[in-house]
Order: C-alpha cells, then sequence, then structure tokens
C-alpha cells in the first residue's frame, strides 16, 4: 500500500510554527499496475506486443473481421470470446454477479454488417476501459479475497489471467489478420 504525508502550516498572531498533520492517502499500487497492464493490452499499450486490441481491429471492416481462414476462429470471433470475459468479470467487479461460462464464450451471434461490428467495439473498448476503472479501485485486502468460489481463485488471478488470456488471442488476430491480408494480396 502506498501512502502519502501531507504537511500542513498553520499561521497564528505573531508566532509561526507547524503543525504536521499525517493525512494517509491509500494508493493500492497493486491494483494500479494491474488496470495499467489490462489497458495496455487492450486499449492502447505497445509495451509487450508492439500493439493492442484496439490498435489492431480498428482498421478491420466487419468483412474481413468475419472471413475465416482455414479451420481458425475469424477475428471477429476471438474478439467477441476476449469481450464475453471481460463483460462477465467486469459484472462482478461491480458488485454483480458472474454470469459466464465457459462452455458459451464463443456462443455469438453473427456479425452481418460495418454497423454492427462498430456497435461491437464500441462496446468492447467501453467495458474494458469500465474494467480498468474497476480494478483500479480494488484494494489489496480484496485483490487477494476468493473471487465469487474458492475454486477460481483470488481477484488478482483473474485479473491476472484475464490480461494473460488476452495476450494470447491477440497473438492470434495479428497472425491470422497477416494471413488474411496475404491471401487477399495474392488473390489480386
Amino acid at each position: 500500500m502506498l501512502r502519502r504525508k501531507m504537511y500542513v502550516k498553520y499561521l497564528r498572531s505573531d508566532d509561526v510554527y507547524l503543525n504536521i498533520m499525517n493525512v494517509e492517502e491509500s494508493l493500492n499500487k497493486n491494483s494500479i499496475e494491474l488496470a495499467n497492464r489490462f489497458r495496455e493490452v487492450i486499449l492502447s499499450g505497445t509495451w509487450i506486443a508492439n500493439t493492442n486490441f484496439k490498435n489492431e481491429l480498428i482498421d478491420v471492416n466487419w468483412e474481413i473481421a468475419v472471413t475465416q481462414f482455414q479451420n481458425l476462429n475469424t477475428i471477429c470471433r476471438l474478439a467477441q470470446h476476449v469481450h464475453y470475459y471481460i463483460a462477465g468479470i467486469k459484472s462482478v467487479l461491480a458488485g454483480g454477479r458472474l454470469n459466464i461460462s465457459d462452455k458459451y464464450s464463443f456462443d455469438f451471434l453473427p456479425v452481418a454488417s460495418q454497423s454492427e461490428w462498430d456497435d461491437f467495439l464500441w462496446e468492447f473498448w467501453k467495458d474494458a476501459g469500465d474494467f480498468a476503472s474497476l480494478v483500479e479501485q480494488l484494494s489489496e485486502q480484496k485483490l487477494n479475497e476468493v473471487f465469487v468460489e474458492e475454486k477460481y481463485g483470488t481477484y488478482k488471478r483473474n485479473i491476472d489471467a484475464m490480461i494473460e488470456h488476452s495476450y494470447y488471442h491477440l497473438g492470434q488476430i495479428v497472425l491470422i489478420k497477416k494471413m488474411l491480408i496475404a491471401v487477399d494480396l495474392k488473390s489480386r
């Protein structure tokens, strides 16, 4: 836990004296670091992978996003999958219930237009930003508490897993995008 001391000077008639007031401002360094690592992979970072989800998806149109390459998942489906977990964990961080299940983590309605793709991306970025803000607010104690049930580990473990899981799928998206571009260029 990071603590800051603030000093306040008091003036009284002709006497000047220093009244040291110990004001503790609790900042959880671990929560801030986790939130920044999460933002880095989804919204704005380049330190680990030299890219992030937003950077990779912002210039992908819906037709490319839903294009199947061999037997791999589509870019759209991978992005929806990551968003599914972000939204589910965000619900718990906001005080709600865990309403997600691994067995449904790839079950999505198809994206059939640019408008639907844009709407999905807007929701993805919004939920990711909200997720990061909620993580920043977690105390050290909360980070070490059980996440919903003992079998899921702690809040910290789940946030770390979300970051690692996101990097895994970001790598897939980058490779699929490159392969789709290469195939498109060869066909011209």
